[in-house]
């Protein structure tokens, strides 16, 4: 008879994906996920049959985690221009926190590229859901009078979404907040109304 699980499924995908968070996919051993996890080989292996499906959870939770955090952000900071405002602070805030983690995202996008259809299909995803808010903000921002009319909402939250991409690459080489928040202020600029 097999023995029952004995640990909470969602706080180890979690700790994975701390691990996968700071070292990458080809960086994080099976051995730094099981010292991640507390876990045993057999129990990573019988639980989420393999790396990359144990990788997949944890991107899956990352993204779930972030849209939900930016979903309440952005719908609680005000004007248009304020809550992109809101959304480039709470972003250099969250890098200085994490000591240059960078985003998961961003960091899977670059280690992957498009060679693994499943990631490429999450991280679109995850993409799709991210600009779809930022073009509300856009768009309602436009209505406000604080966001350029002359752009259209889709690209302004293609170049939004881009910054913070950006920003979080700058953590990642070291940046620091000041550097950042320059970067901030000059995407502010190019989008506010005029």
């Amino acid at each position: 008879m097999a023995r029952p699980k004995e640990f909470d499924e969602r706080a180890a995908v979690g700790r994975a994906m701390d691990a996968f968070w700071a070292r990458g996919y080809e960086g994080t051993s099976t051995q730094a996920l099981c010292e991640a996890t507390g876990l045993g080989r057999s129990s990573i292996y019988n639980t989420f049959t393999s790396k990359h499906e144990l990788f997949m959870r944890a991107l899956a939770q990352y993204t779930e985690r972030g849209i939900a955090a930016r979903t309440a952000l952005l719908e609680n900071s005000g004007t248009g221009v304020e809550r992109f405002r809101a959304l480039f602070s709470f972003t250099i805030d969250e890098e200085v926190a994490t000591h240059g983690r960078g985003c998961l995202v961003v960091n899977t996008v670059a280690e992957f590229g498009d060679r693994d259809a499943e990631v490429k299909a999450r991280t679109d995803a995850d993409t799709g859901r991210q600009l779809a808010l930022l073009v509300a903000c856009a768009r309602e921002g436009q209505i406000d009078g604080t966001i350029d009319d002359t752009r259209e909402p889709a690209d302004i939250a293609e170049f939004a979404h881009s910054t913070v991409a950006g920003l979080r690459l700058m953590s990642r080489r070291g940046a620091e907040r000041t550097a950042m928040e320059a970067v901030a202020d000059i995407a502010l600029g190019a989008i506010s109304a005029k």
